[in-house]
């Protein structure tokens, strides 16, 4: 009979961990992509929306001039400072997830040392006892042989 299962083999505990780790991980850089992504895009909307308000102005009075050329700058300057907000959104956003995602990693691991440290005593406290059970056995066994070969010597002696 052949003792290897049909079975699949299951994954054990720190294999899982692995995994989960692995999940969070990956999850966190795609959220963090697409955070980044979006503040681009955001960025070249606003941008195009400021070139798009900017007047083409060709012949005016030089006060028109630099009003529109004010205004212009006005809103450039406000579009760079949202574009700023919100790329400072994206990278705290971007950091707390990388934070969470070391703070998840930490308890796993700290949860599978305690399971590492766990069975490793289990381990060593089986180990004690089949040791000790074993050399109970061996002792019985070594007085066992002994009485059979006293009473084997015994019944030859008498035999002759």
């Amino acid at each position: 009979m052949s003792t290897n299962s049909t079975r699949p083999e299951e994954k054990g505990f720190f294999e899982k961990v692995a995994d989960a780790i692995e999940s969070l991980w990956e999850g966190t850089k795609d959220k963090a992509e697409d955070i980044k992504e979006a503040a681009e895009d955001k960025f070249d909307d606003v941008k195009e929306a400021v070139t798009a308000k900017k007047p083409a102005v060709k012949r005016k009075v030089t006060a028109a001039k630099r009003t529109v050329s004010n205004k212009a700058a006005d809103a450039t300057t406000q579009a760079k400072a949202t574009a700023v907000k919100v790329k400072e959104a994206a990278d705290k956003k971007v950091k707390a997830a990388k934070t969470k995602a070391k703070e998840e990693t930490e308890k796993a691991k700290k949860a599978a040392e305690d399971v590492k440290a766990k069975a490793d005593k289990k381990v060593k406290t089986v180990t004690a006892k089949a040791r000790a059970e074993t050399a109970a056995a061996k002792k019985a066994a070594a007085k066992t042989t002994k009485n059979k070969t006293t009473t084997a010597g015994k019944k030859t002696a008498a035999a002759h």
